[in-house]
């Protein structure tokens, strides 16, 4: 990763010195005024458990009960889990759109999503979002898709076929307990559809403006009446996007993925899940580069990264009875990138065991245990380099987790925490405690309290990463250079949330959640004493500054989500976030840079208003009008994007999407943030079309 905000003369603001330390006591009132309005006003919302046979009643009632699994690694009704969820449903995914999970995410309130340019986004959850975000996991079918050596996803290559999603379970704010130190901030968890329920064929293509096609072809059936299976293969091209200037900016990308999932009853008590895919493409990006130290000569170039990669998964699931299950679950993925500034290669291998167990009539136990290893081999450039260039690292971990009913149906609390000892991170106990009170079957108000790590990644302990480079005052030149740390300390999160879900009457649901997180030990750059690279040639001057922990702070905020019912043909879903960040350096920090960005990087509010109308038989029409806030640090200014499709259903098996993307501009920046790998790009007002055939 190469720091274009750090170019020129501006590394120079990293030698100031900042003598605010003090955690910002005016967030915490913010904080509880916040907890204390909402308390007010949902203690007076109507509790009434009257039954209705309305249809837009049966539809709300649908949505509060959804079956999840990410909160507790056991299956739960959405309107009982006390945490802060937000459920994407095939549905929504249909009404959507949109053709990239990153889209689908902009409807979840509490999550930031900007695209950089055509192959790159930043995604997080409650702040500290850029490029390789790490305070936010990201699972597939259970397996983890961030990368060790930065802690953040590669959201070019999760490009999962929509058709075959059930559903993305979000959860804002730390799951560290069940899923470990790199769910500080949230957990993504995109889940498939068993293969008993893709059966048959099915075709599915588009193209439209910037050169947009795409194209997914499947199959499934059944073997011997107990396995099911699914292949599938998609592939698309996208031809870029305009950079800063409106000019080419050559990230034009394509990726081709094919896959296999098979479900198998092997027995009464047990079932086997195999799963795997293979992935290959190219794309596009303009970098900033070092091209030479002596003389120095820095600029942008023009960079193809060749990606690839792959996974196989296999889980077991065994049923001893009705109040007690296990299950074990094996994968391996590796994946390749040589470009655009480091090439890189990594191998994980992970196994988890877990056992879910009712004791009596008031506890419901689960624990289990897992050991994560990868092995990685960079290749370093003249812009970075990792030392040593390749490098095994492991994960231990064991969690344990009691929901305790202390009123059947009404008061459950939970408690729960994880253990983990990893190559950088060290030991670390991550607990956390949970209650939700549901006074009916209509209303649900929750409050936790979590205590997370965040275990640094190779980026800080082992990478260096020349900045920039200029002539000296006598005339040597100077490289000023980020240095990886071996040691920097894990960061550490104590959080406390609340909130309600419920439904307002017949016609209305709605879900708001409150926070105050405190952070410490977070990452900062420290400039350190000049010295001469004299056994390199050329000989230069270097400017050290090296990743420590010299940051502290807190954020705040209300995430509010909410389902309407005008009519029985029209559903509305509006949003709303407000984010607060208040983050202070150490007294002997020189660090001028990181928290300015930091707190300038992330809207302080977001807005989203969907809307799904359905006209006559088989055509519905669904538009998406998404607000975020300036970005004061990059600078970025405001901007709402709005969205549409028109879908045409021909029969259960054919339909027709005309969509549309960002209608109200024909270009807007939604990042351009200084410490990312790639420069940014202008989003464009798009359509295309789409066919979708089952057969």
């Amino acid at each position: 990763m190469q720091c274009r905000f750090l170019k020129g003369s501006s590394f120079q603001r990293l030698s100031r010195i900042s003598v605010d330390a003090r955690v910002s006591f005016r967030a915490v009132r913010r904080f509880r005024i916040i907890a204390e309005i909402v308390f007010i006003v949902l203690c007076g919302l109507p509790t009434s458990d009257a039954q209705t046979t309305d249809l837009t009643q049966k539809s709300l009632e649908d949505l509060m009960n959804i079956n999840v699994t990410s909160a507790s690694k056991k299956e739960q009704k959405v309107s009982q889990v006390a945490a802060a969820m937000f459920v994407i449903t095939d549905e929504d995914i249909r009404r959507s759109g949109a053709s990239n999970i990153p889209d689908l995410l902009r409807m979840v309130p509490g999550l930031d999503v900007a695209q950089i340019n055509a192959s790159t986004w930043a995604i997080s959850a409650r702040g500290f979002n850029h490029q390789k975000a790490d305070k936010l996991l990201v699972l597939i079918d259970g397996r983890s898709v961030l990368t060790m050596i930065y802690g953040g996803v590669f959201w070019d290559t999760q490009d999962v076929p929509l058709e075959d999603i059930d559903r993305i379970e979000v959860i804002r704010g730390p799951g560290a307990t069940m899923w470990g130190s790199n769910a500080v901030n949230g957990i993504i968890n995109i889940i498939t559809k068993a293969a008993s329920t893709t059966k048959g064929g099915l075709v599915a293509g588009g193209g439209g403006f910037e050169d947009r096609v795409s194209g997914t072809a499947q199959y499934g059936s059944e073997i011997g009446g107990n396995t099911n299976y699914r292949l599938f293969a998609n592939y698309f091209n996208y031809g870029g996007l305009p950079s800063l200037t409106l000019q080419n900016g050559m990230d034009a990308w394509h990726l081709f993925r094919s896959g296999l999932r098979v479900d198998q009853k092997l027995s009464q008590t047990d079932t086997l899940t195999a799963e795997g895919d293979i992935y290959s493409g190219k794309e596009g990006s303009v970098i900033q580069h070092i091209y030479s130290i002596d003389p120095p000569v820095t600029g942008d170039a023009n960079r193809l990264a060749r990606v690839s990669g792959g996974h196989i998964l296999a889980r077991w699931d065994h049923v001893f009875s009705a109040r007690n299950d296990t299950a074990l679950q094996v994968y391996f993925d590796k994946y390749n990138r040589a470009g655009p500034e480091l090439g890189e290669a990594a191998r994980n291998i992970d196994i988890e065991f877990q056992q879910h167990k009712v004791l009596g009539e008031k506890h419901d136990l689960i624990w289990g245990a897992g050991l994560r290893g990868t092995s990685d081999d960079t290749e370093a450039t003249i812009d970075l380099g990792f030392s040593p260039g390749d490098r095994v690292t492991y994960l231990l971990n064991s969690f344990v987790q009691d929901e305790i009913t202390l009123r059947p149906d009404r008061l459950r609390l939970t408690f729960g925490t994880k253990v983990e000892h990893s190559t950088f991170g060290g030991f670390h106990v991550e607990p956390s405690a949970r209650i939700a009170w549901t006074p009916n079957a209509r209303h649900t108000f929750w409050a936790s309290a979590s205590s997370v790590s965040g275990s640094p990644n190779r980026r800080n302990i082992d990478c260096d990463i020349n900045l920039t480079t200029f002539l000296g005052p006598d005339g040597i030149p100077i490289v000023p250079t980020l240095l990886g740390n071996p040691h920097e300390k894990s960061e550490g999160l104590i959080a406390f949330e609340g909130g309600y879900r419920g439904q307002l009457g017949r016609r209305v649901s709605f879900d708001v959640a409150s926070f105050g997180n405190f952070y410490r030990d977070l990452a900062s750059m420290e400039s350190g004493t000049p010295y001469a690279a004299s056994t390199l040639a050329p000989s230069y001057n270097v400017l050290p500054i090296r990743w420590d922990n010299k940051i502290r702070g807190m954020s705040d905020g209300v995430e509010i989500a909410a389902s309407l019912k005008p009519a029985t043909f029209w559903t509305l879903s509006p949003g709303y976030t407000l984010l607060q960040l208040d983050l202070h350096t150490d007294p002997t920090s020189q660090d001028a840079v990181t928290v300015p960005n930091t707190e300038g990087s992330n809207p302080r509010h977001q807005a989203q208003l969907r809307s799904h109308v359905t006209l006559t038989r088989g055509l519905s029409w669904d538009t998406s009008a998404f607000f975020v806030g300036p970005l004061p640090a990059q600078p970025t200014p405001s901007y709402t994007r709005v969205d549409s499709q028109l879908t045409w259903g021909l029969g259960e098996r054919l339909r027709i999407s005309l969509v549309s993307q960002n209608l109200l501009r024909d270009h807007h920046v939604e990042s351009n943030d200084g410490f990312t790998t790639v420069n940014s790009s202008e989003m464009k007002r798009t359509a295309h079309a789409k066919i979708t055939w089952q057969f």
